[in-house]
C-alpha cells in the first residue's frame, strides 16, 4: 500500500457535488469511480482500473526498461523477459507501473467528473497486480461551495465628510509651518524649540561612549522627544546640564543598554526658535506654484481641493464597506489546502523581495523572533481572509454576469500601460499579444467591474454629520 503518494490534477471546470455519493462509470476507458463528499471541502474518489489497462501499463513499462537496463550477454531490449524482471525486482517494477498508470488515471477521473481540485490529490493504491483490476483511493480538496449574500438586502452607511473654515485654517497652518524659519535665540527653552546639545548616556555611573552624540539637534515636541527630556528641557537655558533617568527598551540595538536603567545627560549649547510665517499673498503664490495670486484665492482653492479629496476618500471608504458587508454576509469555508498554498505563494514573494534588498529569509525571521512555522501560523488568518474575499468576488462576478470582452481588456491594458512614463507604443503592442499580461489585466478589470457593480447594487444610508469634519481632515491628510 503506497499511502500519501500525490500527483497534480487541477484546473478543470467546476461541478459542485453537494452532500451525496455518486457512482459514474467512465465507460469509454473502463474505469469506474465512486465519489463521496468529506468535510473540509474534500472528495473521496474510489477508483477501479480494468485489468487490461493494468497489464498494458506493465507491458509498456517493461518495454521501456528493457532498453535502459543492462544485462550481460544481451543487447538492449533483447534480454528474456523473466531475466529482465528478475534484474529489476518486483518492488521497483511496481513503483514504475504506479508512476506510469496512476497520475493519468487520476487526471482522467478529475477531468471527466468535472471536479476542480485546488491542491494535489493524495492517492493511496490499495491493489495493483497483473491480471487483476487496480484499486486506489484519491482524496481531493475541491473549490468550496459559496453562498453569496443577498445583495439586494445589504445596506451600508455612506460617510459624507464636510470641510469647514476650521479645517481649512488648520491645513493652512500646517503648510505655513513647513516654510518656518529656524533662528537662534537667547532665552529659555520653550516647547517647539530646537535645542542644540551634547548628549551622553551612562549606566550605573559609567558612560557608554558609543552612544555619545555631540551637537545633536533635539526638537522639543511631543512624539519627537522622549517624554523625560520633553518634561525637563523647557525653561532651561544655554549652558545648563539637563540629566534625566530613563528605562531603556529590551530591544535596544546596544547590548549594554537593553532593559537597563540609564541616565541621559544633555549639555545645552544653543537654542533655536521655529518662526512660522503668516499666509501672505507672496506665500500663497509659492504654495500654489503661482496658480493663485492672493491668500484669499489660495484659501478658496484649498477648500475645493480638500472637498474633492474628502469626496474621493468617502467613495473609497464606501467601496471598502460594501465589499466587507458582502463578504461578511456570505458563507464560505476556505479549505486548509488552499490556505497553505496561499502561504507558500506569500512566502515565495517575500523571499523575492528580501533578496532584492540583499536580505535572507532566515535573517528576517530571526529579526521577528519567529520560526517559519510560527510565521505561517500568524499569517494563516490573514491569508484565509484574503482568499475569502477573492472567492466572494468571483461568485459575485458570476451572479452579476461580469465578463469583460477582449476589446475591453485591450482598451484597459492600453490605458493602464500609458500611465507609465517609460512605456511606448512598441512596448504596449507587445503587451497586447502577451497572454500572461492579458490575463493579468483581465483579472484586474474584472475585479474592478465587480466592485463597481456591487457598489451600484448595494443600498446606501447617509451618515449624520456628527464627527464627519474631523474624519475628513484626517483622511485628507492621509491622502496627501
Amino acid at each position: 500500500m503506497e499511502a500519501g503518494r500525490a500527483w497534480s490534477a487541477a484546473g478543470y471546470p467546476l461541478r459542485r457535488m453537494g452532500d451525496r455519493m455518486s457512482i459514474t462509470p467512465l465507460a469509454e476507458v473502463g474505469i469506474t469511480v465512486s465519489q463521496e463528499t468529506l468535510p473540509e471541502s474534500q472528495l473521496k474518489l474510489s477508483i477501479e482500473v480494468p485489468a487490461q489497462r493494468v497489464d498494458q501499463t506493465y507491458e509498456r513499462v517493461l518495454q521501456r526498461l528493457s532498453k535502459r537496463v543492462k544485462i550481460g550477454g544481451f543487447r538492449p531490449g533483447k534480454a528474456p523477459r523473466a531475466l529482465l524482471e528478475a534484474r529489476i525486482g518486483e518492488p521497483a517494477l511496481r513503483e514504475e507501473v504506479i508512476d506510469a498508470l496512476i497520475p493519468p488515471v487520476v487526471s482522467e477521473v478529475i477531468r471527466e467528473q468535472g471536479i476542480e481540485s485546488v491542491d494535489r490529490p493524495n492517492v493511496e493504491v490499495t491493489e495493483l497486480e497483473r491480471g487483476k483490476p487496480a484499486s486506489l483511493v484519491a482524496i481531493v480538496t475541491v473549490w468550496p461551495d459559496i453562498r453569496l449574500a443577498d445583495l439586494d438586502s445589504i445596506r451600508v452607511e455612506r460617510l459624507v465628510s464636510t470641510v469647514d473654515d476650521t479645517l481649512v485654517e488648520e491645513r493652512i497652518a500646517e503648510l505655513c509651518a513647513e516654510h518656518a524659519e529656524i533662528e537662534p535665540v537667547e532665552r529659555e527653552i520653550r516647547t517647539g524649540d530646537i535645542v542644540i546639545g551634547d548628549l551622553t548616556v551612562s549606566v550605573d555611573g559609567e558612560e557608554v561612549p558609543e552612544e555619545a552624540r555631540p551637537a545633536l539637534e533635539l526638537e522639543v515636541s511631543e512624539g519627537v522627544l522622549v517624554p523625560e527630556l520633553l518634561a525637563a528641557l523647557p525653561s532651561r537655558r544655554e549652558g545648563d546640564l539637563v540629566e534625566v533617568p530613563v528605562q531603556m527598551p529590551e530591544d535596544h540595538v546596544n547590548e549594554k543598554l537593553k532593559s537597563k536603567a540609564a541616565m541621559l545627560h544633555v549639555k545645552v549649547t544653543g537654542v533655536k526658535e521655529r518662526r512660522v510665517p503668516e499666509l501672505s499673498d507672496e506665500l500663497a503664490q509659492q504654495l500654489s506654484n503661482s496658480e493663485q495670486e492672493t491668500a484669499q484665492e489660495f484659501r478658496i482653492a484649498l477648500r475645493e481641493q480638500m472637498l474633492e479629496r474628502a469626496a474621493r476618500l468617502d467613495e473609497l471608504n464606501f467601496e471598502r464597506s460594501v465589499l466587507k458587508a458582502v463578504v461578511d454576509s456570505s458563507e464560505v469555508t476556505v479549505p486548509k489546502a488552499l490556505i497553505e498554498r496561499e502561504l507558500d505563494r506569500q512566502i515565495d514573494e517575500l523571499k523575492h523581495k528580501l533578496q532584492h534588498r540583499g536580505l535572507r529569509m532566515d535573517r528576517y525571521l530571526e529579526y521577528r523572533k519567529q520560526s517559519l512555522a510560527e510565521y505561517r501560523a500568524e499569517e494563516a488568518p490573514v491569508a484565509s481572509d484574503r482568499l475569502k474575499v477573492d472567492m466572494v468576488l468571483e461568485a459575485a462576478g458570476k451572479e452579476l454576469a461580469i465578463q469583460p470582452t477582449e476589446d475591453d481588456v485591450t482598451e484597459y491594458l492600453r490605458s493602464e500601460s500609458a500611465k507609465d512614463p517609460e512605456s511606448n507604443g512598441e512596448d504596449i503592442a507587445k503587451l497586447e499579444k502577451n497572454e500572461v499580461a492579458r490575463d493579468y489585466f483581465r483579472h484586474r478589470l474584472t475585479r474592478l467591474r465587480i466592485l463597481e457593480a456591487l457598489v451600484a447594487r448595494v443600498g446606501a444610508e447617509p451618515l449624520a454629520d456628527s464627527g464627519s469634519q474631523v474624519e475628513a481632515k484626517e483622511e485628507v491628510q492621509i491622502a496627501e
